[in-house]
């Protein structure tokens, strides 16, 4: 799947069904959905890498949510509990931490849209603007607090902060061709 694909099928889905202000300013938005979740699973990966043959990581979705992280944090986050429950109601999915659990693991990704959304929504800072790969690069880091990253050492860091870029632009090249 492609990210225009991933926009038209999953974050545009999504944001129509949130309030309409999480919308604005469209291609930061985009930017910000299309990197995490090339950093998280770019090859559209449903469910973590294994961490043993047959079982999954405690990661799920093209966004790759855990269940007590990402899933709990926009459930009972005060700025986004609203607009998650109304969406997974939309979506016919029961708005708890196992109902989105469970859906997240599907080819339909607009839950998962949905949700990324929602993370980035709960960071107070402004959006980054468009070209602004170390501000996103920072929000990337409040609200996902990739695992890797926290308990990397200098040469990891610097490994995922490099991919961090390599993924922005590839992001930003693919929205001036969509525009």
């Amino acid at each position: 799947m492609t990210l225009s694909e991933i926009r038209e099928q999953a974050i545009t889905p999504a944001l129509a069904l949130l309030p309409a202000r999480m919308s604005e300013h469209r291609a930061q938005v985009d930017q910000l959905m299309l990197t995490a979740h090339l950093q998280e699973a770019p090859n559209r990966e449903q469910c973590q890498l294994p961490i043993r043959p047959g079982k999954c990581g405690p990661a799920r979705g093209i966004w790759q949510f855990e269940r007590g992280g990402g899933v709990a944090g926009v459930l009972r986050h005060h700025s986004s509990r609203a607009a998650a429950i109304a969406a997974c109601r939309a979506l016919g999915i029961e708005p708890s931490i196992e109902g989105v659990w469970a859906a997240l693991p599907g080819q339909v990704d607009v839950i998962d849209a949905v949700f990324a959304r929602l993370l980035f929504w709960t960071d107070p800072p402004p959006l980054p603007v468009l070209g602004d790969v170390e501000a996103a690069w920072q929000c990337y880091l409040r609200t996902w607090r990739p695992g890797a990253y926290e308990r990397g050492d200098a040469v990891a860091r610097r490994k995922l902060r490099q991919k961090w870029g390599e993924n922005y632009a590839r992001v930003l090249e693919a929205l001036q061709v969509a525009a």
